[in-house]
């Protein structure tokens, strides 16, 4: 396994995940984040005093930073994360997500050809570049079939155009230069350390406090969940064992309605912390305009990694929805001070 390992977005909720399962297996990791309004270096409380962790702020539009840190840091492998992610905010804001997810991985292929290509020869062979996506490029599916690696890409808001073409360029620089790219498309991720605007943790925060549960549409659109520790455990494999100019696919097999997660989620807090005044949490819910060309559903075959790689998902939906509650319950310290910044306002109406 690679020795040193270099992580863009190590300080969001996917990257905090990697970067918390790297430190675990005994790697060096360099957290190279630009430490915007997703990142949280409390995320990474527990390793950030670990001899083999370190952090640079540093954004990957910066084509010196980067190549300041891949020159001192000396990967033998980069897993890159860093990204706008939350489609609301792409579609009151694109260029963000332009700038950063098409720029600034551009950025980040062309200082790692150059970083690559001053290697010798048996460093050139084990060296990796992983570049970490979504399911959301294949657009939205039917009541039936899956997403696979060779499904078209037909993204649909400003998030998954970015995230499209920032895959249509590793690829070309693997076919076009040679770098030795590993490519990964997942399906949502749920857990701890999540950021409160997104769906799962913010029904929790709201459903404590009593306040209403928003929910887009009818609540029909149905997702494949996915624990991120689960996956945080299958990009390292991707990225370490996965053959370059391939991509893998990465689902946690839970498809559930939306409106489903939500009841979900109220019936185990009812379960675990009854509030008296607030009384059955279900009732909390309210529907509210649909979000601007929302797909209907995604669903992930990760055959591949599973008969390739030999990975397989440890959580069901019931199992990590449950622990992430908890999780919830037990860590105020490092959500209160996000909810409070970020109170649930409503993103992305395309007005």
């Amino acid at each position: 396994m690679a020795q040193r390992i270099l992580v863009t977005g190590g300080a969001g909720f996917i990257g905090s995940a990697v970067v918390r399962y790297l430190i675990g297996t005994g790697v060096q990791v360099l957290n190279f984040d630009a430490l915007t309004y997703a990142g949280n270096l409390a995320s990474l409380a527990s390793v950030s005093s670990d001899p083999r962790y370190s952090f640079v702020q540093g954004d990957i539009c910066d084509a010196e930073g980067v190549r300041a840190a891949l020159d001192s840091f000396k990967p033998d492998l980069v897993m890159h994360l860093a990204a706008e992610s939350h489609v609301d905010r792409s579609i009151d804001g694109p260029g963000a997500f332009i700038t950063t997810n098409i720029n600034g991985t551009y950025n980040l292929l062309q200082e790692a050809l150059r970083y690559w290509r001053a290697l010798d020869e048996t460093a050139q062979a084990a060296f990796r570049f992983h570049h970490i996506s979504t399911d959301e490029v294949f657009g939205s599916l039917g009541a039936d079939g899956l997403f696979r690696e060779d499904t078209p890409y037909q993204p649909n808001s400003p998030y998954s155009a970015s995230k499209a073409a920032s895959d249509h360029l590793v690829r070309a620089w693997h076919h076009t230069y040679g770098l030795p790219t590993v490519l990964s498309n997942c399906s949502n991720n749920y857990g701890p350390f999540h950021f409160p605007e997104k769906l799962i943790p913010l029904t929790i925060l709201n459903a404590l406090k009593g306040a209403p549960l928003p929910v887009y549409g009818t609540g029909e659109n149905v997702r494949d969940w996915l624990y991120v520790e689960d996956h945080a455990e299958a990009l390292v494999l991707i990225a370490t064992t996965g053959k370059p100019g391939e991509s893998y696919n990465v689902g946690g097999g839970n498809e559930r309605r939306n409106i489903d997660v939500v009841r979900t989620i109220c019936a185990i807090l009812d379960e675990i912390t009854p509030d008296a005044s607030i009384g059955n949490r279900e009732r909390l819910i309210h529907f509210v305009a649909d979000r601007p060309g929302h797909d209907a559903r995604y669903a992930i075959d990760a055959t591949k990694l599973t008969t390739e790689l030999g990975w397989t998902a440890k959580e069901t939906f019931e199992t990590g929805l449950r622990k992430t509650v908890h999780w919830y319950l037990e860590n105020q310290h490092w959500w209160e001070p996000l909810h409070n910044r970020y109170a649930g306002q409503r993103l992305g109406l395309a007005s």
